[in-house]
């Protein structure tokens, strides 16, 4: 059984942040072993939840619990106001995994005081307060009313800032005690006799500094996070009897075996046996996977997505993929970084049907793994390009005045209207299915020779290649696009993103830190700096506008800079790197800033959107027998936060 879908409009905002729905398109059509199998992968990828917030900072889980239990007992007498801004700050608590902003890593500043925040505390039963043995109400509150309310007290998640330690300047709960030399010098004599197969040292494990040595806290059962992962090993258990194929079931017993052992080895196993394991309609992501949240780029988050094939729009990748030579033969980059062989391309568009821990409520909308170098090199890359999320913004952006206000006149606004979604579709399509499984890097390079600024770097890549692409005949030849202008849809929505709107995300007088928004403001703000005056801002009744008049010489810019751009990541150029991200990817114009936030503002929307999750419910019959799996969308954004919290 299937609810029927509400669709995107009308969910829940606050703050910064809308929540949509995404509809299960075609679940009720998979077969019942099938819905088994994504209902037992779904409790795996919901089990892990709190492994994220401690991850995103040692008191997170402490504050929410905390905040939890004021919300379910409103103190009597207390101000409406601040308990309102109290429940606003429990909800992006809630939406960000922690007490920092998802995307600009940013503290939140609290809208109550830490008066009535006492006041509250002291009124609640203290048997459902996070209380660690031996330790009372005031303790907790001494512990982390700092936290919350000193704004100079763990002030960022991540902190990229060049002159800053950037380890013992960020948040987040990857290290302690441990300064950002130590740590890089600590894997550096990991690496040093690795060998060409490396695993990724640090992946899984929180590096301490005790009794004046250094040591790793694994992140498996029995070791750290033992009990949430004992509970994700539980369900994978559960799947492997309704696995597709043997490819499947192989792929699940390594993941367990990895979180049972810790083994980065394994790990490897585990990824090696993910891109070659294909022919299922159902496939996953779960584990520690992207770095983007340390500032060093060792430390994976903890994710988890299930999802499953759209046979339909699966051709449009399908198409990429069968032509994955060809792009990378014909890339505009030296031919020393190319790959002379492609293997292993493979991608899908796929549906969600269930996201957690890094990927929950907000996500990625394409994604391309395993993320190890020497992996994609000798067996390639999976990509999906999850088509029910894309359709969600999509429908959710529709009417909202945002292209009216900012593109430059008619003509952009139909060319985005006409071509936007399609192309939008197919640059994900070609950054993950092909973008970051290009070219290679020369012997003996490291993986992690640019440091912080690798992700970065990497997201830079993948974009130039899928923009390169995008105004290539071959796309109109493949099918992928109607005709040889639907291109300029993408080039002039993602210019405008990168010089322009996507700095309405963040807070005045702040400056660019998140990975995606730094590629973005790099190419946007290099490609214009040497376009001779084709590409540039102009100004029309005291607002800030784009105007592109040369097209093919935007793509050439695209090219060189993308050969640039490999170049620093074959040769592991940190100084380049630096350079680059430094000079085009950071600071932002003041002027141009308080501008651009009025204009949005004005306009009502939120910038940032994120997901509340379908239910999936067995149902079952007088023997206890699963005979379906009912999808269930009426469940509200506070409901399921708590209900996690009580469950996982």
């Amino acid at each position: 059984m299937k609810q029927e879908f509400p669709g995107v409009d009308g969910c829940e905002r606050f703050a910064d942040i809308q929540l949509l729905r995404y509809e299960l398109k075609g679940f009720e059509s998979l077969s019942l072993r099938q819905k088994t199998f994504i209902y037992y992968l779904s409790q795996a990828t919901l089990a892990g939840r709190d492994i994220t917030f401690d991850q995103f900072g040692r008191f997170n889980l402490k504050i929410r619990k905390t905040l939890e239990t004021i919300y379910l007992h409103r103190p009597s007498n207390t101000d409406n106001d601040e308990f309102a801004a109290l429940e606003v700050y429990l909800k992006r608590v809630w939406f960000a995994s922690g007490i920092h902003h998802h995307y600009n890593q940013d503290k939140f500043a609290p809208g109550f005081s830490e008066a009535f925040f006492r006041r509250a505390v002291a009124t609640v039963p203290s048997a459902e307060l996070p209380l660690s043995i031996g330790e009372t109400v005031d303790d907790l509150l001494n512990e982390i009313a700092p936290v919350i309310f000193d704004p100079e007290v763990m002030k960022k998640r991540v902190c990229l800032d060049e002159n800053a330690d950037k380890v013992a300047a960020s948040a987040n709960n990857y290290y302690c005690g441990v300064t950002q030399h130590e740590a890089e010098d600590f894997y550096a004599s990991m690496r040093e006799n690795a060998g060409s197969e490396p695993p990724s040292f640090g992946l899984n494990a929180t590096l301490v500094k005790e009794g004046g040595r250094l040591r790793e806290l694994t992140w498996r059962v029995g070791g750290r996070y033992s009990e949430k992962l004992g509970r994700i090993v539980f369900w994978l258990e559960k799947a492997l009897a309704f696995c597709e194929n043997e490819g499947q079931e192989s792929v699940i017993k390594l993941l367990i075996n990895f979180y049972q052992t810790g083994d980065l080895r394994v790990f490897d196993s585990y990824s090696v046996a993910w891109v070659k394991a294909k022919g299922g309609m159902v496939d996953f992501i779960n584990g520690f996977i992207e770095v983007y949240g340390d500032a060093l780029g060792i430390k994976g988050s903890w994710e988890g997505i299930v999802h499953y094939m759209d046979l339909e729009a699966t051709r449009r990748t399908q198409k990429i993929c069968d032509n994955a030579q060809w792009f990378e033969d014909n890339s505009p980059v030296d031919a020393r970084f190319k790959k002379a062989m492609v293997t292993g391309v493979s991608a899908n568009v796929v549906c969600a049907a269930m996201l957690g821990g890094d990927e929950y409520p907000a996500s990625a909308i394409g994604i391309n793994l395993p993320n190890a170098d020497w992996i994609r090199a000798r067996y390639g890359s999976k990509s999906i390009t999850i088509g029910n999320l894309t359709e969600a913004y999509s429908k959710a952006a529709r009417g909202n005045g945002f292209l009216q206000e900012f593109a430059d006149g008619e003509e952009n606004i139909k060319l985005i209207e006409t071509y936007g979604d399609l192309c939008d579709d197919l640059h994900t399509d070609l950054h993950e299915c092909l973008g970051h499984g290009s070219g290679r890097l020369i012997e003996g390079v490291s993986p992690n020779a640019l440091g912080s600024y690798a992700s970065t770097i990497e997201e830079t890549r993948a974009d130039l290649f899928a923009l390169y692409y995008l105004a290539d005949k071959k796309l109109v030849e493949l099918g992928l696009l109607p005709d040889y202008q639907a291109f300029k849809s993408q080039y002039y929505s993602y210019m405008l993103n990168g010089l322009l709107t996507q700095i309405v995300r963040i807070p005045l007088g702040g400056q660019i830190e998140e990975a995606h928004m730094r590629n973005r403001a790099l190419i946007a703000r290099w490609t214009m700096e040497h376009s001779g005056g084709k590409v540039r801002l102009v100004r029309r009744g005291g607002k800030t506008y784009l105007n592109i008049s040369d097209y093919g010489l935007l793509r050439s810019l695209f090219a060189q800079l993308l050969g640039e751009v490999q170049r620093i990541k074959s040769e592991g150029d940190f100084q380049a790197a630096a350079s680059l991200v430094e000079r085009y990817a950071v600071r932002i114009d003041p002027d141009l800033h308080i501008e651009l936030l009025a204009r949005y503002s004005a306009l009502g929307i939120a910038p940032y959107k994120g997901f509340i999750n379908p239910v999936l419910k067995p149902v079952e019959d007088a023997a206890g027998n699963i005979v379906d799996i009912e999808v269930d969308y009426s469940e509200t954004y506070a409901a399921q936060m708590l209900r996690y919290s009580r469950e996982y």
